[in-house]
């Protein structure tokens, strides 16, 4: 029997190229290949390629506002340890907590949009078959060293990378008729796609804030550079690096894809996912490339995308199972989650995330898409609840570094803005939050079925953080009290490093 210890360590064998990587392979799965169709369907391309853009904004002030935390106090579960140091440790609980389940639930998406992308080649075998299949891939990825996780999340992250540009150069060479329609009763593709029926914008205001959550869903997974933090060979240097890449190439992809998507598409496609959830044209991308005429090209498609969100659901995973070892070092979850294998992975949280995960198969048992929908809005509200939180403690962070009387220069990555940029991202994530299904309560009665549905997380998370609060009377941490001193050591010996570097660099 292999033996485990609570007090070994996570190993720091992540390198810069992992981190972005992870973080590509988190943020481009079933948000972009599957849920892009649908917000193109429900909001037009105009009000999709909005949504898009005003997330990616708030998603960007995010990042930055991790990357600040992440390189000066590198944690395996960030955002825990940053809501309990800077916020009240009954905050970081339930922001702990929230993150695990977020990810956890996910999994199950993931797991479940790869069940329907295999109905296309095998519709008379059961989702539940192949929802069990990937679940045991994935948890067999994640339960030897997180070196080997790293490097087959790169490998998949780069083939995703590859397919998008790909699916972009194809889909301009057919705007601008290089490449046609085989079927000539289509509209050709072009600015009138757009404007067909109600297009560019569908729906009004109630269809943009209705796909706000399911475009924040798609970028979910840029955070996971923070989490990975802790398991990075040089955190100083490598974090500020994947910062600076990783969201302008996500953002790139996206908008460029939903472009494409709705210069082709018109949002009344029949094919597009609105409310088929066992067809092929759950897929955007595969529609494209059958429309330039490549029928084996969209099957080779689906094979990518199975590819793609296998690899979310793997990133996943791991983010979850670290995110509860951590809670478990903090004593915030029973300890028997912070023992570790022999080669540093938490196998004891990786059991339970799995269990969670285990989820996806209740979508095959109902013949509805309305456990795979309420699975999909358990996971975007939980993730905009995390981000909320990053905001929150960034904020905080920042103004008692300042009060406190630190150099600036001192931390190795300087969130810009500062303090719009947490303060817009709050006020967004917040809007959107609860304006999600703002309808529910109106029209003479409220549709508890779609309330429950959409803002559970919210009570669950607030029945967390005051449970934690009252049982054990904590309180907020005054920003005096907030202890940077070990991390400024860390962050003064690295900065002079530099330094002594650039000057020898200098004088050769």
């Amino acid at each position: 029997m292999e033996k485990k210890q609570e007090s070994q360590e996570l190993r720091r064998t992540l390198q810069a190229r992992h981190l972005s990587m992870i973080a590509i392979g988190g943020s481009i799965g079933t948000g972009l290949f599957l849920a892009s169709g649908a917000t193109v369907a429900s909001a037009g391309a105009g009000g999709a390629l909005i949504a898009y853009a005003l997330i990616g904004l708030m998603v960007y002030f995010l990042m930055t506002s991790l990357g600040e935390m992440a390189a000066f106090m590198p944690e395996s579960g960030s955002f825990q340890v940053y809501g309990s140091r800077f916020v009240d440790p009954a905050f970081g609980f339930a922001q702990g907590w929230n993150y695990w389940y977020n990810w956890a639930i996910t999994v199950a998406v993931e797991l479940a949009a790869a069940a329907i992308i295999m109905h296309y080649w095998y519709p008379a075998v059961p989702g539940i078959v192949w929802s069990a299949g990937f679940l045991l891939i994935i948890f067999v990825l994640n339960y030897f060293s997180v070196k080997g996780f790293g490097e087959a999340e790169f490998w998949c992250s780069m083939l995703k990378v590859a397919t998008i540009v790909a699916f972009i150069i194809i889909g301009f060479l057919m705007i601008f008729g290089i490449m046609t329609d085989p079927n000539p009763q289509r509209i050709a593709p072009g600015l009138s796609v757009m404007q067909q029926g109600q297009g560019p914008f569908v729906g009004g205001l109630a269809a943009f804030v209705g796909v706000a959550m399911i475009v924040g869903f798609s970028f979910q997974g840029t955070e996971l550079i923070g989490v990975a933090a802790g398991e990075s060979a040089n955190p100083g240097k490598t974090i500020p690096r994947a910062v600076r890449q990783i969201f302008w190439r996500i953002l790139m992809f996206y908008m460029l894809s939903i472009l494409i998507i709705g210069l082709i598409l018109p949002y009344n496609d029949p094919l597009l996912l609105k409310n088929d959830m066992k067809d092929v044209g759950a897929s955007p991308f595969t529609l494209v490339f059958n429309r330039a005429g490549f029928a084996m090209a969209a099957s080779l498609m689906n094979a990518v995308i199975l590819s793609a969100i296998l690899s979310a659901g793997n990133s996943g995973m791991y983010a979850s199972t670290r995110m509860l070892y951590t809670m478990a070092r903090n004593k915030m979850a029973p300890k028997r989650f912070a023992e570790l294998s022999s080669n540093g992975v938490p196998r004891n949280a990786l059991y339970a995330t799995s269990v969670i995960a285990a989820l996806c198969f209740l979508t095959s048992l109902f013949e509805t898409n309305a456990v795979y929908l309420w699975l999909l809005n358990s996971s975007g509200m939980t993730g905009f609840i995390a981000w909320l939180g990053v905001a929150i403690s960034h904020y905080r962070f920042r103004r008692a570094y300042v009060k406190q009387g630190h150099d600036l220069a001192d931390l190795p990555y300087q969130a810009k803005w500062f303090p719009l940029g947490p303060l817009f991202a709050f006020a967004l994530c917040l809007l959107i939050m609860l304006g999600q299904n703002y309808e529910a309560f109106i029209g003479g009665h409220i549709d508890w079925s779609a309330v429950i549905a959409t803002y559970l997380g919210i009570p669950l998370f607030l029945a967390l953080w005051l449970g934690y609060k009252f049982k054990h009377k904590t309180r907020m941490v005054a920003l005096e009290e907030i202890d940077f001193s070990e991390a400024l050591i860390k962050a003064r010996s690295l900065r002079q490093e530099n330094e002594n570097g650039k000057l020898a660099a200098a004088t050769r």
